[in-house]
């Protein structure tokens, strides 16, 4: 087998604080919006109800991509393993 070093690809930590940070504004800013909403309670609890399960579909369907990435990467790297060995054990001068 090839030991060739996998490259992870991994976020910086700037990267990882501004995107908590952009989301935080981004929900603060979203219930601020419904609180001072000039609306009946309920208009407001069902906008701040729809706005949670967005987040949450939201964050489900990241992890759904992100664990679909990660298969193709193990299936991908399981085939290049295979095609390793059988060029390792190949040899060109064995009389057919």
């Amino acid at each position: 087998m090839s030991e060739t070093a996998q490259v992870k690809q991994q976020g910086t930590a700037a990267f990882y604080s501004q995107a908590v940070a952009s989301f935080g504004v981004a929900m603060g800013a979203v219930a601020l919006g419904i609180y001072f909403l000039d609306a009946d309670a309920w208009v407001r609890g069902f906008l701040a109800i729809g706005v949670l399960y967005l987040v949450t579909s939201c964050f489900t369907l990241a992890k759904v991509i992100r664990d679909r990435q990660e298969a193709g990467q193990i299936v991908s790297r399981v085939d290049q393993a295979r095609l390793e060995k059988i060029l390792a054990e190949h040899d060109p001068f064995q009389k057919l």
